[in-house]
């Protein structure tokens, strides 16, 4: 392979943002996600423009790919409750002023659930969020994610994924991030059928919007619309299917982040395993 293998884990900012980078450096990682704010609830730490900028400056000098910036579990653009969609709104709004910090990366959110609203009044919403908040001059990329489709989650299929992005109007501050356990989850036979599978998205969507995956393998069967993460070979998916995701020709370039159940050390271990597959001779 001649392109750049971008691959990491989440990490936690607890103990600043260039400790989390040099964790990415000692478990051998190229690019990673964090959690902007508690990721349960709302509160974000103070900035601290001086350490951001001392990862920034880590990033550039060990050639890493982009790092993604992941919004908390609790923002909901397209509830029915019109505080949460409210608060979903001021929460990006101040993540994407804080990512200016470390400018160039991408902000990952899942798109929601619309609590009985319905699918097509959540992509509304959805739209109507993302549109009050970006800008032209944010160097951000905003990132919806692909969901597994428990309850009344936004974002299962590709086609509700470009509903989202056909109504927001700064359409080049977007992109998508494809997530393995949630598509299988979902419904997407990566196993059998990946090429079909990235053939549909660049149908439907277009793979110039796919920035980023995140790479996990499922404790479910296909299409059980759970959402439980595995750890790398241990699930459904297998060790086999994420390794030709990571070697795919049309996926090249873009940064692949672990999302499974591990300590640092764990990630340490998939990430050698996955890089040692990357590196395979065809």
């Amino acid at each position: 392979m001649t392109n750049p293998f971008f691959i990491g884990c989440h990490l936690s900012p607890s103990k600043g943002y260039l400790a989390m980078g040099k964790d990415a450096l000692s478990i051998k990682a190229n690019t990673f996600q964090f959690f902007t704010r508690n990721p349960r609830g709302s509160r974000a730490k103070e900035l601290d423009p001086a350490d951001m900028a001392a990862l920034q400056k880590l990033l550039e000098t060990n050639g890493f790919g982009p790092v993604i910036a992941h919004a908390p579990y609790t923002l909901n653009a397209c509830s029915s409750t019109p505080r949460t969609r409210e608060f979903a709104l001021e929460t990006i709004s101040d993540d994407l002023r804080r990512m200016e910090f470390l400018p160039g990366n991408f902000y990952n959110f899942h798109p929601g659930s619309h609590t009985g609203q319905g699918v097509e009044t959540g992509i509304e919403q959805i739209a109507q969020m993302l549109n009050s908040v970006l800008t032209k001059e944010q160097s951000t990329t905003v990132l919806l994610e692909t969901m597994a489709g428990k309850g009344s989650e936004v974002g299962r299929t590709f086609e509700e994924i470009r509903a989202i992005l056909e109504r927001v109007r700064l359409t080049e501050k977007m992109g998508v991030c494809l997530d393995t356990c949630h598509i299988w989850d979902g419904g997407y036979n990566i196993a059998q059928q990946l090429d079909e599978v990235l053939e549909q998205f660049d149908r439907v969507i277009g793979l110039d919007k796919l920035k980023a995956v995140h790479l996990n393998d499922s404790l479910n069967d296909l299409g059980s619309r759970k959402d439980r993460h595995a750890r790398i070979g241990e699930g459904h998916i297998g060790f086999e299917t994420l390794s030709r995701v990571i070697r795919h020709p049309k996926l090249q370039g873009i940064p692949f982040c672990l999302e499974t159940p591990n300590d640092l050390e764990g990630y340490g271990a998939e990430i050698r395993r996955l890089r040692a597959a990357f590196e395979e001779e065809p």
